[in-house]
């Protein structure tokens, strides 16, 4: 099947013959079999690099109205965004900033590239272009069982589909177990196919061979190792080496920040593919230690890449590596999470993380997407992935990851934080006014078509109970209506849990003598809520904070002696310091190595602080309640 034979534009054919998209893919002709370019609803679940995009632009640009691709990671938004925007004719639209931002020109878009929690946003404030779209095309929709993300793409596709009954669904996946299950709950035609346009062969190393899953080995010459060398380590440099050696590019997976940064640093020894120019372009970006590391490494060719990284350091080590500027990125598993990073060789010397509790196997679908970006396709005739291993792991490795299927998706909905959280959305957004209501709209949900047997009226009911004791919620008889403050929290798109943590700050504030409440006041309020991401806290770091803590203690709305959990509080503590101290002219590098966090964690908290604190705000005024230090502080977030 040719593109020039597809119901599209001649600009457009032009536009992908130029590009070198002339016959589509098996995996495509199948979807456009399903009828995707005639509004039918289509579940692809297909290796990376087979060709899902084309398959949404296809959707998408043949759709009779606007069109919305949801995306579970802002990055992946900016790469869809600018890929989009090429298309000759189409105009192109993307939203992931603030939660609360007013979006409403977002409908004078032909696609809107948004997150699943924007988009959550929008319906619950009633965003009027939501009920003018067309096709909705989901992007990486096996994260339906991520916790915390996919209730939230689950409850968006539901409401999605009740606003909008005609809307064409497309679901893009990667392989895994149960794919006719989701195309099931969507009614949707299922596209699978193990088709990859650049063949890949996946084995494990042990004994410096690799035995591939093609019944074919190679040899991996492995310098003896002393006394204070890992062997992994150690194999993993000798298998990049070698597929850099003959013209390919390699990723590197490794469990931890930490581990990419002394990998790469290793790497750079090997002076890999010197490319002083990409080193200099780096220090540009700013200075940090981090920063100033990068920058050394990409000298020699080789790149790191994790979340403590700066997003502008992130972004510049991606279009470095697929401008083939760089041989080779050390990264941790989330760059496998939809950035489009092809390389010839993926290399995984961890398969097990560090989970909080102990260390774990990584998912199978986690390890499958990483060696699913092996191959760049025009560029590489095969990719390979290799796991190291040993002769004692060997076995275990292969049966594990390189036979084994990947997971099944299976619905993370009756989370009781995530019922809380679209409970209250629910009813707040005027969907539902009644226990049977609320049960009615999630009947829709992913949770309840896996479960049919479950009663979602006795589901509810306890979490409708929790709701009113936190004050988000009035129970009148059977009616269902939220309280002012439960109306503002949905609408801010802050949990409950962190709404009614709030509210208790707030009107602890008010009995507190005026010269106690100060910024740290506030930013110990937003810090203590889960929607703050938790920043370590290190054994030696505690009595510093212990001190710090006792020291301020007036300011703050939380007793010491009533802090339970305590260290989950004294964390709190340590975040609302650093974002204090950023408030007075610390710069990130100070923050870096003061307090052992990383630049892009300084980044993420700071955004965070600003949303919530415009969060609390809000709140305030619900009280009719008046806390100047929240807005004071905020303004001093911003640069």
């Amino acid at each position: 099947m040719r593109v020039r034979d597809l119901p599209l534009s001649a600009a457009l054919v032009s536009h992908y013959e130029s590009n070198g998209i002339e016959e589509l893919y098996p995996p495509q002709a199948a979807a456009v079999e399903a009828g995707v370019a005639a509004g039918g609803r289509v579940v692809a679940a297909i290796p990376t690099a087979s060709g899902k995009t084309f398959i949404a632009e296809l959707a998408m640009l043949t759709a009779d109205g606007p069109a919305l691709y949801i995306v579970p990671l802002r990055a992946l938004a900016r790469e869809k965004y600018e890929t989009f925007d090429q298309l000759p004719g189409v105009s192109v639209g993307i939203s992931t900033g603030d939660f609360d931002a007013d979006e409403a020109e977002l409908g004078d878009h032909d696609i809107v590239v948004a997150t699943s929690e924007k988009v959550d946003s929008a319906i619950r404030n009633g965003a009027p272009w939501v009920e003018r779209l067309a096709c909705v095309v989901v992007d990486e929709v096996h994260l339906l069982g991520a916790p915390g993300r996919g209730p939230t793409l689950e409850v968006t596709l539901s409401t999605l589909q009740r606003r909008v009954p005609d809307l064409q669904l497309v679901a893009l996946s990667a392989t895994v177990d149960n794919p006719e299950a989701i195309a099931d709950w969507l009614d949707a035609e299922l596209v699978e196919s193990t088709w990859r346009p650049v063949s890949l062969r996946t084995g494990v190393y042990a004994d410096e061979t690799v035995e591939f899953d093609d019944d074919t080995d190679l040899d991996v010459v492995v310098p003896p190792t002393g006394p204070n060398d890992d062997e992994a380590t150690e194999a993993t440099v000798a298998l990049v080496e070698d597929a850099v050696e003959t013209g390919g590019q390699c990723l590197a997976f490794v469990r931890s920040r930490r581990e990419a940064e002394a990998l790469a640093d290793r790497l750079a020894d090997e002076e890999l593919s010197p490319a002083p120019a990409l080193g200099d372009e780096l220090d540009e970006l700013g200075g940090t230690a981090t920063g100033r590391q990068l920058s050394e490494c990409a000298r020699t060719g080789v790149g790191f890449h994790h979340a403590g990284l700066r997003s502008a350091h992130r972004v510049a080590v991606e279009n470095a590596f697929r401008d083939r500027r760089l041989a080779v990125i050390c990264a941790t598993p989330t760059l496998a999470a939809g950035v489009n990073v092809p390389a010839r060789r993926v290399v995984i010397r961890d398969q097990k993380r560090y989970t909080g509790d102990a260390m774990e196997w990584i998912p199978v679908l986690d390890v499958h997407q990483m060696c699913g970006r092996a191959g760049r396709p025009h560029l590489d005739p095969f990719g390979e992935a290799v796991l190291v291993g040993d002769a004692d792991t060997k076995a275990e490795l292969f049966d594990r990851y390189v036979t084994a299927d990947a997971e099944a998706v299976d619905s993370q909905f009756a989370d009781p934080e995530a019922l809380r959280t679209h409970v209250l959305s629910v009813v707040a957004s005027g969907f539902a006014d009644s226990l049977d209501g609320v049960a009615d709209v999630f009947s829709a949900t992913y949770y309840a078509h896996q479960h049919p047997d479950v009663d979602l009226a006795e589901l509810v009911a306890e979490v409708v109970s929790e709701l009113e004791t936190m004050e988000l919620l009035d129970v009148t008889g059977e009616t269902l209506s939220a309280t002012t403050l439960g109306a503002q929290t949905s609408r801010q798109y802050v949990s409950p849990t962190t709404g009614a943590r709030i509210v208790s700050g707030i009107r602890t504030i008010e009995e507190m003598a005026d010269e106690h409440v100060t910024a740290r006041t506030a930013l110990e309020v937003v810090c203590d809520t889960p929607d703050m991401h938790d920043t370590y806290l290190g054994n030696r770091e505690r009595a510093l904070m212990y001190q710090y803590a006792r020291s301020h203690a007036a300011e703050f709305t939380t007793a010491m002696h009533d802090a339970d959990p305590f260290e989950e509080w004294l964390t709190a503590v340590k975040t609302a310091r650093i974002l204090h101290e950023w408030t007075e002219g610390s710069d990130i590098e100070e923050l870096v190595e003061r307090y052992r966090i990383g630049p892009g964690d300084v980044e993420s908290r700071v955004e965070r602080a600003e949303w919530l604190l415009g969060a609390a705000d809000a709140l305030c005024a619900a009280l009719d309640a008046d806390v100047p230090e929240f807005r004071e502080v905020r303004a001093l977030l911003s640069p």
